[in-house]
């Protein structure tokens, strides 16, 4: 019965209409959990798809280009090709309404409410890696093993590499010129925006885009993009590291020869010249470019691989400098893609710095831990907001503790502890509960020091050291030596170090 256009028009609206009031109810309910709030925003970006999409048929539907909704409204009205007749018209759209129910006696109407209900219990399928942990940290190590390998990257460890990797500036830019470093820039914006499109569907990403991509024209034009700005791009040329010779200075090329041959050679190499021969024959061959344009040299004149005139002369460098501004372009989109990932770039560096101090069985109990408490989390539907004006930490039944024991555990009390980063510890209980955590055991450990119970209480770096030197030389001196400690005894149980019995010894008086 719904084979109608009309029909197929009330039912769109009614989705529309439906599906709008489920975002609403869907964003009123806030989520307990990162797991619960990934499902909430994938399932209203889902929901949003849908409406757009209806939009669109909708839209379709009221240009009415083949004539289809104008013919079925005249028809509604009775309009025939014998004139107008609208009881006939009426009759014969309640003959097939009865004809419809006759043949399907079993039919119900069904709640549509039900059905768009569900929606709000789907849990979309998101894809994650298993260091991504559903989003919460980022996964670089291709990308980290790329860097390493490649000409401009460096030999660093993974952590180091998470501190760098926005960093473009830091990277000469000789190098970002060639094509292993676009091909790199290119798989990390690649990663960035898909792990940006999984953790924040709700963002419109393309806008943000539009406005990074504006603001680039701008500043590339003003010569103002950082790492890229300097004269010769200002004037449109692609900064060359072979040497330009200005050929109006000299007027015969014995005077071309005094620049040298390596000078020569250069600037020939630039115009993709051959680059052999004496310094007579380069400076000669040279020369011929200062009446002769390039595109009417002799080809025997150019180098092997040149593509002639077209590859050295205006062409190439226009190209280059495309090449140069899309590879700026991509690092401004990675650098704002970094802005917007700022907390979860920092949660994976204290991840990657907590793993280093754990063990594998720790880092698996530690996982299971986390499932285990996101599960409880997720089943406490019932859970709501807490009036918590003191902000004080809350139990185990989720709720804030007694005012008396946040003040009789000195919660309020802060511990800062500068091995640990200075880091700091709220109450005297975390701050000594501390220095057997993996924080202050990573900390110790890059310093050089064993974490004994002699380093307790110690939270400066200069006081760690200064107590290890003075255990280190008290152990020197403690040291236990045999040559006067171990004992010896002769035949009538005199007893001697090692030292006295050795000479008594030597002397045959033993």
């Amino acid at each position: 019965m719904s084979s109608t256009l009309l029909e197929v028009t009330r039912a769109a609206h009614e989705e529309v209409e439906r599906l709008e009031r489920l975002v609403v109810k869907d964003l009123q309910t806030e989520p307990t959990s990162n797991k619960g709030r990934l499902f909430q925003t994938h399932r209203v970006r889902n929901m949003i798809d849908t409406i757009t999409a209806t939009t669109e048929k909708l839209v379709e539907i009221y240009e009415d280009k083949d004539n289809a909704r104008k013919d079925e409204i005249a028809a509604l009205g009775g309009q025939t090709a014998t004139g107008t007749n609208v009881f006939s018209a009426f009759y014969d759209r309640l003959k097939e309404i009865r004809e419809y129910h006759r043949r399907h006696p079993a039919a119900r109407v069904v709640d549509a409410n039900e059905e768009y209900e569900n929606l709000l219990k789907e849990e979309p399928l998101i894809e994650f890696s298993g260091e991504e942990a559903f989003g919460r940290f980022l996964d670089l190590h291709e990308l980290f093993n790329q860097y390493i390998n490649s000409k401009f990257g460096e030999h660093i460890e993974y952590s180091a590499y998470l501190d760098v990797f926005s960093q473009p500036l830091k990277i000469p830019r000789k190098m970002k010129m060639t094509r292993q470093y676009r091909e790199y820039m290119e798989n990390l914006l690649e990663y960035l925006i898909y792990f940006f499109q999984r953790t924040e569907p709700l963002q419109d990403l393309d806008r943000i885009f539009s406005k990074v991509e504006a603001d680039f024209e701008e500043q590339w034009t003003n010569g103002m993009i950082p790492g890229w700005d300097n004269e010769d791009q200002e004037n449109g040329h692609v900064p060359s590291e072979h040497t330009v010779i200005d050929l109006d200075y000299y007027s015969t090329v014995e005077e071309l020869m005094e620049v040298g041959p390596e000078k020569l050679k250069e600037a020939l190499a630039a115009l993709g010249l051959k680059s052999g021969g004496t310094v007579q024959q380069r400076a000669e061959r040279l020369f011929l470019t200062k009446h002769t344009p390039l595109e009417k040299l002799d080809k025997k004149h150019f180098a092997k691989g040149s593509r002639g005139p077209e590859k050295n002369g205006v062409a190439a460098p226009a190209q280059e400098v495309g090449n140069l501004k899309d590879i700026a372009l991509m690092e401004a989109k990675m650098q704002k893609l970094c802005d917007l990932l700022e907390e979860t770039i920092e949660r994976t560096k204290q991840n990657v710095e907590k793993k280093q101090a754990l063990t594998y069985e720790e880092m698996e109990a530690e996982r299971e831990e986390q499932e285990e408490t996101q599960v409880d989390t997720e089943s406490d539907d019932e859970e709501q907001q807490i009036y918590n004006p003191l902000k004080l930490p809350m139990g185990w039944d989720g709720k804030p503790i007694p005012y008396w024991l946040y003040k009789l555990h000195g919660l309020g009390q802060e511990f800062k502890c500068e091995i640990c980063g200075n880091y700091s510890y709220w109450g005297r209980r975390a701050f000594e509960r501390h220095f057997k955590e993996w924080r202050h055991q990573h900390g110790m450990r890059c310093l050089g020091i064993p974490n004994t119970k002699n380093f307790n209480e110690i939270t400066s770096i200069e006081e760690a050291k200064d107590l290890w030197k003075k255990i280190q030389e008290r152990q020197g001196v403690n040291k236990w030596r045999p040559d006067l400690e171990e004992e010896y005894e002769d035949k009538e149980g005199n007893i001697y170090n090692k030292k006295t019995y050795t000479d008594l010894q030597r002397q045959g008086l033993i």
